[in-house]
């Protein structure tokens, strides 16, 4: 089991002592995402409230503000939904919501609204429908088993996901979308290994926002998944002083680099609900992003930066010929970003 911590009194005692009165309110009766953070992650934050594992777990009553243009499904989920549990929106690829909790809640996690509320494993008779829509839908190549996080999920339950997922198709990947070699890494045993090498193809696709997540457990952990032939590849969202230097992300990127791990995405942080005091605007982290490539230099491994355009337009590549101030007249000043079909997406400039 999963040692999670759910009230102020569980927290290390140094991290207890760092809470100002307004952050216990807060935790105790704010609205939203509610408090829960793995032993593990707890142990690795600082007292100090910009240390940058303190903030993405300790709850800021900033989350209680809205912005007007924060979206409850910030990337449009339901209009590719196809079953209460799955997501068509890329043709050769599709996203399971198969997890229900994790090991902790990010404080910037885009799908806070659904975490909020209790969710178990993805059931047999939920799995019914998905199953026949994926027998039905051979283009579909990848499936992308998400959450929550599904490795919160004994390996009975994901073996027994895995083999039903398989029957629809031999050949599709499957990617194990997860925050738990971070958060837990005591969950990757052997034995889970040994199931993820069972179902290949398999690749784990890991969250990981700063260097000082990688605790010796999750370096042995990475270790012994690259070992085993289970490639990982990483995904980093942007957030304000989390890691919103070029400096902290280099050597994030390298570390990665260094475990075999490949640093896929930077992705902007999408626009959900009370996480505005983490986000960088555009202007904001093109700079930043053409700073980490001038540090980066000429050497391969640098991820590109990449936005979800809110509301459904699906993820697009950043450059600054994006940017562009229009007026709209709902929205006030915006930037209009294309997607993949040419369609135009509105995204908040905010910038003066």
């Amino acid at each position: 089991m999963i040692k999670l911590i759910t009230s102020i009194e569980e927290l290390p005692p140094i991290l207890e002592a760092s809470l100002s009165p307004e952050e216990r309110a807060f935790i105790s009766s704010g609205p939203g995402l509610p408090f829960a953070a793995s032993a593990q992650f707890a142990a690795l934050a600082g007292p100090e409230k910009d240390d940058p594992l303190r903030q993405q777990i300790i709850p800021d009553p900033r989350e209680g503000a809205r912005d007007p243009f924060e979206l409850e499904d910030p990337l449009g989920e339901a209009l590719y939904r196809r079953a209460p549990r799955l997501i068509h929106q890329y043709q050769d690829r599709c996203l399971l919501l198969a997890g229900g909790g994790c090991a902790g809640y990010c404080r910037h996690c885009f799908r806070r609204v659904r975490m909020s509320a209790a969710n178990s494993f993805i059931s047999g008779a939920e799995l019914v429908p998905v199953l026949a829509y994926l027998r039905e839908h051979p283009e579909i190549r990848e499936i992308l088993v998400s959450g929550g996080d599904p490795l919160t999920a004994d390996d009975w339950a994901l073996g027994e996901l895995f083999s039903k997922l398989r029957e629809t198709g031999s050949g599709r990947t499957l990617r194990v979308c997860t925050r738990i070699p971070i958060t837990a890494p005591e969950r990757i045993s052997p034995g889970l290994i040994e199931l993820f090498s069972q179902y290949r193809p398999l690749r784990i696709s890991a969250h990981i926002n700063h260097r000082r997540e990688l605790s010796p457990g999750s370096r042995q952990v990475f270790k012994a998944l690259t070992r085993a032939g289970i490639p990982v590849l990483v995904q980093t969202v942007l957030l304000k002083g989390v890691n919103s230097r070029a400096e902290v992300l280099k050597d994030l990127f390298q570390d990665c680099l260094s475990l075999n791990l490949r640093p896929y995405y930077l992705f902007q942080l999408d626009l959900a609900p009370g996480t505005a005091h983490f986000r960088l605007s555009l202007k904001q982290g093109l700079a930043l992003y053409q700073e980490l490539k001038t540090l980066w230099g000429p050497e391969p491994g640098l991820p590109p930066y990449a936005l979800d355009l809110p509301g459904g337009g699906g993820k697009i590549r950043l450059s600054n010929a994006d940017l562009a101030v229009t007026e709209d007249r709902a929205q006030g000043r915006v930037y209009l970003l294309r997607d993949s079909r040419g369609k135009l997406w509105p995204y908040p400039a905010d910038e003066a």
